[in-house]
């Protein structure tokens, strides 16, 4: 020991006034020591989060990798290219790409959407099954659906919305337009025995502007009312206890409406918007996540990339999210960026337009139509909503067309768009962006008419994935169960 204390400070082993001198300097270097330390540990600490946000980026630019085909637009009879989606002379010769890329409604080969980059978890066995569904899926719809709508006050609670491309229905347009999808589909059957699924076509909107049904107490009421009809009227309910019966709703109402009634809540199956796995009464094994669409124009060709010299537009409420407070906290002043609480100074539209991600921000519920009028517009969806069941998240891999940022990583927002995604990578999303484009729209012609691949059919599938519900033994077997 003293031969350290010699080699360290070189003092003489024995005491005197030297000797103390070394000694009060160390202890007055001690606590620059100490915070030299602390600032250390803490740098090391840090170590670990940024090794991984690089490892992760590098997996994200590996899986997304480039790959340039050529396609055939369904809509025209000329081969275009993959890359920049222009018109090719033919397969061989290629074209001359340049930066006005703009987004048709893809029919890529299969080389591509079986490869890693594909936005899809697997392309064969998801359209082989799908493919199973169109042939066979069958739904009995309960007869109230086709009541004339003179012949009970309730009847617009049933019936489908005579004018569902009303702007007035905004954020409820799905579930109106799925009824009358389904209404119009071939899954439809007359002959309940051979149903896989019963739909129960009330709407939880159309309730909600009903001057009888107006408060939650009153709809819940209602639906335990109805459930005790169709029950007592038809031997299908009692038969599997709803486990195979279905409601659609876009209102989070229709989900507190089935707290009220243990079958409804645990049995049957509940088509909804507002689909966060956080929540008591949505279950995601049993329930199904449902795209909210707002009734948009359609757009042939999106805006090119070129044009979008924003970097990212949100606009909306904030006064019910403390997530939205805090992003219009940091980025409001942020010229780079389109911020807004409230309404844009310039067409709602526009900032999607012009943008090259837009955010999707938890509100008050986890869904908004932004992500659809994100895909709709090209503008690569960013998605701030923690504990979000995705829509059609068991088919699509949402990491290949969307950036997903958790609550606590706001701070980074501008970075991870900036440093982290790189140029490649923001093609390849919005490639891909181009591919799942069609699963998110609800295709209109004056009506609702379902087009395979649609949200209609996309929903459909998800229906189909649970179908198998067993039976109690005294009731009617479904068609697919018999032997």
């Amino acid at each position: 020991m003293l031969r350290c204390l010699r080699f360290l400070g070189r003092v003489k082993p024995r005491g005197g006034p030297a000797y103390r001198a070394r000694w009060n300097l160390y202890f007055l270097l001690l606590p620059a020591f100490a915070v030299l330390l602390f600032t250390t540990s803490k740098i090391l600490s840090l170590l670990p989060e940024v090794l991984w946000l690089k490892l992760s980026v590098s997996a994200l630019n590996a899986a997304n990798s480039s790959i340039d085909f050529q396609v055939r637009n369904p809509g025209m009879n000329s081969l275009e290219c993959g890359r920049c989606h222009l018109p090719c002379s033919s397969l061989e010769s290629g074209c001359d790409c340049n930066s006005t890329r703009q987004c048709h409604i893809l029919s890529p080969p299969p080389m591509y959407l079986d490869s890693k980059a594909s936005p899809y978890h697997n392309w064969q066995v998801f359209n082989a099954d799908y493919q199973e569904m169109l042939r066979t899926l069958k739904i009995f719809v309960y007869p109230d659906a086709f009541m004339n709508k003179d012949s009970s006050p309730f009847a617009r609670v049933f019936l489908p919305h005579p004018n569902p491309l009303d702007p007035k229905i905004g954020n409820y347009f799905s579930e109106h337009a799925f009824k009358l999808a389904l209404l119009k589909s071939s899954f439809i059957t007359q002959h309940p025995l051979e149903a896989d699924f019963f739909f129960m076509p009330f709407s939880i909107n159309a309730m909600r502007n009903h001057p009888l049904l107006h408060s939650e107490s009153s709809i819940s009421n209602f639906i335990a009312q109805y459930i005790l009809r169709i029950s007592s009227e038809f031997e299908f309910w009692n038969a599997s206890g709803g486990s195979d019966h279905f409601f659609i709703c876009c209102h989070s109402v229709g989900r507190e409406a089935a707290s009220s009634n243990f079958a409804l809540h645990n049995n049957v199956i509940q088509i909804s918007c507002s689909s966060s796995y956080f929540q008591r009464l949505y279950t995601a094994h049993k329930d199904i996540a449902l795209p909210q669409v707002w009734p948009r124009a359609d757009i042939q060709f999106l805006n090119p990339l070129n044009a979008r010299n924003k970097l990212v537009f949100f606009a909306g409420r904030v006064q019910n999210s403390r997530i939205r407070k805090e992003i219009l906290n940091l980025w409001a002043n942020d010229t780079s960026l389109s911020i807004f609480s409230g309404h844009p100074s310039f067409p709602y539209e526009e900032g999607f337009r012009r943008s090259k991600y837009c955010l999707h921000v938890k509100g008050y519920e986890v869904n908004t139509a932004r992500v659809s009028d994100s895909i709709h517009y090209g503008c690569i969806p960013v998605l701030i909503s923690d504990h979000y069941d995705l829509p059609f998240a068991n088919v699509l891999d949402w990491s290949k067309f969307s950036i997903i940022v958790s609550h606590g990583d706001i701070r980074l927002l501008k970075y991870i768009l900036t440093s982290v995604v790189s140029q490649q990578t923001y093609m390849n999303l919005y490639q891909n962006l181009c591919l799942v484009r069609n699963h998110f729209r609800w295709y209109t012609d004056g009506n609702v008419t379902p087009t395979t691949y649609d949200s209609f059919h996309m929903t459909a599938y998800q229906l189909w994935l649970r179908r198998g519900s067993q039976r109690l033994a005294n009731g009617p077997a479904p068609h697919h169960l018999r032997t």
